[in-house]
């Protein structure tokens, strides 16, 4: 029933912040944080107390040239990934340091660490990390980034690649680096604070950013992006067939003006071209349709990933994917139905045809109502049939919605039988939606707390 969904509503970061001053500006950020009104998800240290400023982010000069810096990485440049990243991490704000730098959208450029300094005056002091350019932003390694606290110790380093200073230090650090110029670079920061506070601390492994240093790092930083959006909730045939295809796909499509839900469309009319395949009881136009349908599970992963890749997730992006899907399903169904019933001259096939499309779409709309209508975070809108996946009643629901079972409509197809998965449809479909209502009154009952971050 379910397919992939894009992730929840974020907005595509075009949300500039004017021409304010960077105090102005970074005083205001740090106002909307302490009333929860910031573009991401508050960590719950930051939810305990408010009072806390988030942290901020400083690039500095990297290895990498500002022009490699600035070039498109699937649809992003690295540092306009840093600022997107950065917000749906809960960053403050991110500053680009250099008398000679431009910031990049949603930045803020400061020419000096003096004038870093004097950019945060006024506000609590935050925690603050330091950069160079070429580094890849991932929104899971800067939300731990922005999660970790560090006393006792005052500093905590990886070497070329970051630096994170605890709120109590970062007036003295800002102090310290006030000597250094505006081009230095990593190693020359991390020497000047070891002088100050001694050796840094080590960050939790968790916190393993991948630095490029020449284009030649490009490749594999596409590689990493791409492995990143791989979902744990993937069957096994779409984590080894369709991914990679798709994944392909979006590659290509990452630097074109294609938007997410044009690809979720896109899908839907492949799917939907496909269905009249099994109106027929040839096995060429059955396999024609069954193909078609696998094309669009197949594309019907791109619209998440390109989503993903340049957030650019909605809700209403999520939506349109889940009922996409499920008018898909339900449209083969039919057809299925009517072919058969055509080829028999009877009508008791159109009993399973419409068992099977009630069974989905009554499914579907039990999942939309319980599960993903009441969400109104910035995570992903489907990830469970269950408010309270955990249960096993759940995770056997979640495993039967996968859409693994397409390979068997293929199966059937090449011979002509689409018939035999229409039977296993029009009982399956009832049965499983009676278990969703089994499981809803189950949850009614005894209501379970969803793990976080499921």
């Amino acid at each position: 029933m379910a397919g992939f969904l894009s992730c929840g509503a974020v907005g595509d970061g075009r949300q500039g912040h004017g021409t304010r001053s960077a105090p102005q500006f970074y005083q205001d950020l740090i106002v909307r944080a302490n009333r929860l009104y910031i573009l991401g998800v508050p960590s719950p240290a930051a939810a305990a107390d408010p009072s806390s400023a988030l942290p901020v982010l400083v690039l500095i000069r990297g290895a990498l040239a500002p022009a490699d810096a600035g070039r498109p990485l699937l649809g992003l440049s690295l540092e306009r990934r840093v600022v997107l990243a950065a917000r749906r991490a809960c960053f403050g704000a991110v500053y680009s340091l250099g008398q000679d730098r431009a910031a990049p959208a949603g930045g803020v450029a400061v020419g000096d660490w003096a004038g870093l300094a004097a950019a945060l005056q006024g506000a609590a002091a935050p925690p603050l990390a330091i950069a160079p350019t070429g580094l890849l932003a991932e929104t899971d390694w800067l939300k731990r980034l922005a999660e970790t606290r560090l006393e006792p110790a005052a500093w905590a380093a990886l070497p070329d690649r970051l630096v994170l200073i605890a709120p109590a230090a970062t007036p003295e650090a800002l102090a310290t680096l006030a000597g250094l110029g505006s081009d230095a670079d990593l190693p020359a920061v991390i020497e000047a604070l070891s002088r100050r506070f001694g050796a840094p601390a080590q960050p939790p492994a968790a916190i393993d950013p991948m630095l490029l240093t020449t284009p030649a790092d490009r490749r594999a930083a596409e590689r990493r992006l791409l492995r990143g959006l791989v979902k744990d909730t993937d069957g096994f045939m779409a984590r080894h067939v369709e991914r990679p295809m798709s994944l392909a796909v979006s590659r290509l499509l990452a630097g074109t003006p294609i938007t997410p839900n044009q690809m979720t469309l896109f899908s839907v009319a492949v799917g939907l071209v496909g269905a009249p395949g099994f109106l027929s009881a040839a096995p060429f136009w059955q396999t024609v349709g069954a193909l078609l349908l696998l094309a669009h599970s197949i594309l019907d992963g791109c619209d998440g990933e390109l989503a993903r890749l340049r957030f650019q997730e909605s809700r209403w992006g999520g939506i349109l994917d889940f009922w996409g899907d499920n008018v898909v399903h339900a449209v083969v169904f039919a057809c299925m139905a009517i072919g058969w019933s055509n080829a028999a001259g009877a009508d008791w096939p159109l009993l399973l045809g419409a068992a099977a499309v009630a069974g989905a779409i009554g499914s579907a709309s039990l999942v939309y109502w319980r599960t993903m209508r009441p969400k109104a975070d910035n995570g992903p809108l489907y990830t469970s049939v269950s408010a309270a996946p955990g249960q096993r009643l759940a995770r056997l629901l979640d495993a039967l919605s996968r859409r693994d079972f397409i390979y068997l409509v293929v199966a059937c197809a090449l011979f002509g039988k689409a018939a035999w998965f229409l039977v296993l449809a029009g009982l399956g479909a009832p049965i499983f939606l009676i278990l969703l209502f089994v499981l809803a009154a189950r949850e009614r009952v005894a209501p379970a707390v969803t793990p976080t971050g499921a």
